[in-house]
């Protein structure tokens, strides 16, 4: 008898998988169809961002403190979202890294 039972063996079980570029027809296409989502997430940021400021400052010079706020508050979104778009492709990269690394 093994020292190891055989269902924890199958749970230990490494199946080979590896992510490989050119295996399914189609790859290029998806990866210009997700750098055009990116693109057009950039260009929805930038006019988020344009907007948040300009309300930003239409609520300071008015006293308005609500649209002041909510500004301040779309243009922090629009910041995060465009550090999100940007750093998408690293962030997953890094994390595919750090998940090959698990033994």
């Amino acid at each position: 008898m093994s020292p190891v039972p055989d269902r924890l063996l199958q749970l230990a079980y490494d199946p080979g998988i590896s992510p490989k570029g050119g295996g399914l027809p189609g790859l290029a296409v998806l990866k210009n169809v997700v750098n055009s989502i990116n693109l057009f997430g950039i260009i929805a940021v930038v006019g988020a961002l344009a907007v948040s400021l300009a309300v930003w400052a239409w609520g300071h010079h008015t006293g308005g403190h609500q649209a002041e706020a909510n500004g301040k508050k779309g243009a922090t979104v629009a910041a995060g979202a465009a550090l999100g778009l940007g750093a998408a492709n690293g962030i997953v990269a890094f994390f595919s890294s750090l998940g090959s690394q698990v033994h």
